[in-house]
């Protein structure tokens, strides 16, 4: 019988047990809230903390992050929070922004209520470009010092070598999605210009929310935009917290970046050049999902939640993708 995952282990009564011991005692409501990464929890309480009648439980995956790269983006969090930038950033409780019961690391959050925002909206894109403005003028200030990068390295040659030793790829589609891969990460490399395919000497880096997509962004019609779960929080260009709020065709999304740009640069300079980037982040990003899927797959909730993957369908659509992307990549990027 295979070891049981870790996350077997986090019951209800141990989410509960956690929270007592640091003073929040649950009057017995808890809700589990979409995660596949970690494991969150809202969590109404006996007593308010600090005026939060419900706050929200994160769980950590054992093993993933260290308590030094946690507390960099508690730190991230609580810095855009005294700068009025909407972010929700954890609780200090007992002194401590940090905790750990039962062998998992866990923080207290405040809960916040919103909806995805409506991303065909120009004044709502405008909005959470002047926010993300805000945020990478914080996030400039200075660097993450334990945190990684989001580079060729980490998340593109790393995840290819280890479904390829780990044998994820079927051996039907493996030669073809190698090579198409090997061409992809090639054309990433060149993109980002730098010795052995890193970032080279023109591209400004700094501290990222790093997964801003639209589910990672609260919206309210009268506060706007807040921004949630920094838990991929990585050092990289600025244009990578403003690419994944684009969709659909090229004029499409040629309209929704001139939006967002039009708030951003309200705020704070934005070097056209990184547009060039967005293809070779997507591509970066969607080898890097591949292996996420792989290296989680003894989680019971992935298998129901993906059962698609590892199919040599699964990989065959994976090798069309990545040829969409070479041919993306050597087109001209889109403008605003």
């Amino acid at each position: 019988m295979p070891d049981p995952h870790p996350y077997q282990a986090l019951t209800p009564d141990l989410v509960l047990d956690a929270l007592d011991a640091i003073g929040l005692r649950g009057d017995g409501r808890l809700m589990a809230l979409s995660s596949y990464e970690n494991r969150v929890y809202q969590l109404a309480l006996e007593e308010p903390f600090e005026g939060h009648a419900q706050v929200v439980a994160k769980f950590y995956r054992p093993g993933r992050w260290s308590d030094e790269q946690i507390r960099e983006e508690h730190a991230f969090a609580r810095e855009l929070a005294q700068a009025e930038v909407p972010a929700v950033a954890p609780l200090e409780v007992q002194g401590r922004l940090l905790h750990h019961h039962g062998g998992f690391a866990f923080s207290v959050s405040p809960r916040r209520g919103g909806r995805t925002p409506e991303l065909d909206d120009e004044e709502v894109l405008a909005w959470i470009g002047r926010f993300l403005a805000r945020i990478h003028s914080v996030g400039e200030r200075r660097p993450f010092e334990h945190r990684p990068r989001l580079d060729l390295a980490s998340f593109g040659r790393e995840p290819r070598d280890w479904l390829l030793q780990h044998e994820i790829v079927p051996l039907d589609v493996q030669a073809s999605w190698r090579e198409v891969c090997d061409q992809a990460l090639d054309a990433v490399g060149r993109a980002l210009g730098g010795e052995d395919g890193n970032y080279g000497p023109g591209w400004r880096l700094l501290r990222l929310h790093g997964d801003c997509h639209p589910g990672n962004i609260l919206w309210t019609p009268d506060e706007g935009p807040h921004f949630v779960d920094l838990d991929d929080a990585r050092t990289g260009p600025a244009v990578q917290d403003l690419w994944m709020l684009l969709s659909g065709e090229r004029a499409q999304r040629q309209r929704q970046l001139g939006a967002l740009l039009d708030g951003y640069e309200q705020l704070r300079e934005f070097d056209r050049r990184e547009l060039a980037l967005i293809e070779p982040l997507r591509t970066l990003r969607l080898i890097h999902y591949s292996a996420w899927l792989g290296r989680r797959w003894d989680d019971p909730a992935f298998p129901a939640a993906f059962p698609w993957f590892g199919s040599s369908d699964y990989w065959k659509g994976q090798v069309q993708v990545l040829q969409d992307q070479l041919e993306a990549m050597a087109e001209p990027p889109v403008v605003a």
